[in-house]
Parts: C-alpha cells; sequence; structure tokens
C-alpha cells in the first residue's frame, strides 16, 4: 500500500485511519500495553463476518483490498482477512510480527480435521505475545504472554497456554470448571500468501462451516451482538433480545444499527 502521508505523530495516514476505524487514540509506541489496548479496540469495532462469503462475493487477501473493505468501507471479515490487516497495522507502529497456522479445537471432533485459523504473535519489550482479531466471541480480548501453564485473566476470563508434543501450542479457556482447549498452533512462521488456499477452502468448500450459514458477531460494552443465519441475538447484562427480520431491507437496517455494517 502507498504509505507516503503521514500525520503530525509521525504515522502514516493509512494507519491513522486504520487506529480511527478501531477507535483508538492513545500512544503509538510498540508497548505490550499499546498492544493490548489495539487488540481489545479492534475487537469492539470490528466485526467478524463471512457476508462476502454467503453473498457470493469473492474474497481478496490483499493488504491494499482488504484496507478497502475493513478500514474505508468499515466492513469485517474472518481471520484471513482481519488477522492479516491487523498484523499491517502492527508492522506500521514498530511491533515485529510472526504468523502461523492454528487448529481449531472447539466444537470440533478430535482431532480437528485442518489447520484453518491464522494467528499473529507479536514481539514486545522482549516477550512474545499471541495476538488474534479474527475469530467473533471466543477469543481473549487481549494479547496474551506465550509462556507455557501460566493463568492469565482478562476480566473474568481465565486462560492458559500448554503444550502438545505433537500439537504445539494449545490455548484454553476456563470454562465450566475445566480448562477447554481453543485451538492450537506450531512455531512454524508463514507468509501472508501461504493462507490463501485454506482461505480458498473456507471460501469454496461445500463442508466448510463459513458457507452454510451467514456468522456475524462484535463484542459491545454490555455484552455482545451475533448474527447466525437470519436471526438477530442482542446480549446484554439484563438478557437477550433475539429477532429474525422479515424483510431485507429490515436486515440491512439490523446489520448496520448493531455492527455498523452497510452492505453495497
Amino acid at each position: 500500500m502507498n504509505n507516503n502521508l503521514s500525520d503530525p505523530s509521525g504515522i502514516t495516514a493509512r494507519a491513522a485511519a486504520y487506529l480511527e476505524r478501531i477507535g483508538y487514540d492513545g500512544a503509538v509506541e510498540p508497548t505490550a500495553a499499546v498492544l493490548a489496548r489495539l487488540q481489545e479496540c479492534h475487537i469492539y469495532h470490528v466485526p467478524y463476518e463471512n457476508l462476502d462469503i454467503i453473498n457470493g462475493i469473492p474474497l481478496s487477501l490483499s493488504l491494499e483490498n482488504l484496507f478497502d473493505k475493513i478500514v474505508a468501507r468499515r466492513r469485517g471479515g474472518y481471520c484471513f482477512e482481519l488477522n492479516a490487516l491487523f498484523s499491517w497495522l502492527l508492522e506500521e507502529l514498530g511491533f515485529r510480527v510472526t504468523h502461523y497456522f492454528a487448529r481449531f479445537w472447539r466444537d470440533e471432533p478430535e482431532p480437528p480435521p485442518m489447520r484453518r485459523h491464522h494467528i499473529l504473535k507479536v514481539e514486545a519489550e522482549g516477550r512474545s505475545y499471541l495476538c488474534d482479531v479474527g475469530v467473533g466471541g471466543i477469543v481473549p480480548v487481549r494479547s496474551l504472554v506465550l509462556e507455557e501453564g501460566v493463568e492469565q485473566k482478562i476480566g473474568t476470563e481465565s486462560y492458559r497456554l500448554e503444550r502438545d508434543p505433537f500439537f504445539g501450542w494449545m490455548l484454553c479457556e476456563w470454562k465450566h470448571g475445566e480448562w477447554c482447549r481453543l485451538y492450537s498452533f506450531t512455531e512454524e512462521p508463514q507468509l501472508l500468501q501461504d493462507y490463501a488456499m485454506a482461505s480458498y477452502w473456507c471460501e469454496h468448500a461445500p463442508e466448510s462451516i463459513f458457507t452454510q450459514t451467514a456468522m456475524v458477531f462484535i463484542r459491545t460494552p454490555e455484552g455482545r451482538n451475533t448474527v447466525a443465519g437470519e436471526e438477530f441475538r442482542i446480549f446484554t447484562s439484563t438478557g437477550v433480545d433475539s429477532w429474525i427480520p422479515q424483510t431485507t431491507e429490515e436486515y440491512r437496517e439490523a446489520l448496520q444499527k448493531h455492527f455498523g455494517i452497510a452492505l453495497g
């Protein structure tokens, strides 16, 4: 992407636009605190969604097209889109980023059939962090120290990274009184183009969950907003409000209101 224009803070105009997109107005030094806050802002402002796949619109993983979709048009995406563009922002701000493939365990047979998730390892202040803005609601809202066996609490949620002799690092969440596996990954660095085949499978395979039904998710200060198929669900501290829009216009208005998504 063309990054020649800069704002007074020294960052490029595109990076500044991205920070505005995710509602971030703090420091831009490559520190652990900034990394955690950037991830949190991203998750609260950019929805996880597969609407282009459902609507038959081909995906592009080029950074130029991702910037147009996520920042300029204020859409969301899934892991291969969101983490790719987020890694660009982090590198613009001076972070060192490594790309990995991950294998989902939650709601999958054991072992899961394939690796179909893009995650990031980010270096900050001499430590390595697991960073992920590409999974909707089941991942930590802040980056985790890449350290084995240490319980890491984020609000009311607890996570731990374990090691498996075959599957490598295993991200676990404390749920229902036990540690539950979310996804695993090995430390084999990837290039952005290495995700093209997995993304193509997710976009086109009949058995891919992304081709089955609409999935939209965003965290909110009160809870979360979701779409599963045609049903909207708004989770707050007082309960869940769910409904199915009766017309295409109502559906589009609800996407705009609850997710900031304007379909073209």
